[in-house]
């Protein structure tokens, strides 16, 4: 059995005016401000790219990225973080971008080191959501699609370093 994309779930048209919808969103809460936009490295970088790029306020970028210890298909909410912000983030208005929040272990670990840095403030901009997923109560700001319990690809999502490069978010299905 290997792997298939099984059905397109969005495709980049629908993508594109929702990355506009959260960046005119995003623009007037911080109308006015810096904000320092946080990437987490791999999934969110096209995401955030397209975000960033719509919004109509000027912005600072950083990224991290992130080890969730334990089996690879559950999180154990412990987080290692491989490559930390080089930007201080003591006083400064910061926003996560990260592609998915399925468990919310690993994202609500993150925000929890990030604020005791000292954020002027802290916010989440998920570009999708999985809330059947959860296993801790965890919302985010700015949600692009909240989306059922399958496996996607696509738009930065991966499976095994596969199909990230794909324009559309596809349901990731198997055949034989």
């Amino acid at each position: 059995m290997t792997e298939a994309v099984a059905e397109v779930l969005f495709p980049k048209e629908v993508i594109a005016r929702r990355v506009r919808e959260l960046a005119g969103q995003i623009s007037r809460d911080y109308e006015g401000r810096e904000p320092l936009i946080v990437g987490i490295l791999n999934g969110a970088f096209i995401f955030m790219a397209d975000l960033i790029r719509a919004l109509d306020v000027p912005c600072r970028v950083d990224f991290v990225r992130l080890a969730s210890y334990g089996s690879e298909s559950v999180s154990s909410g412990a987080i290692r973080i491989g490559k930390d912000l080089e930007t201080p983030i003591a006083g400064r208005d910061v926003l996560i971008v990260e592609d998915i929040v399925d468990t919310g272990l690993t994202l609500s670990r993150l925000v929890e080191v990030l604020r005791e840095r000292q954020p002027a403030s802290l916010r989440v901009c998920v570009f999708l959501d999985k809330p059947e997923r959860r296993r801790i109560p965890f919302t985010a700001d700015y949600v692009g699609f909240v989306i059922p319990d399958r496996f996607v690809v696509g738009y930065g999502l991966d499976f095994d370093e596969k199909y990230r490069f794909l324009p559309d978010v596809y349901v990731l299905g198997r055949s034989s």
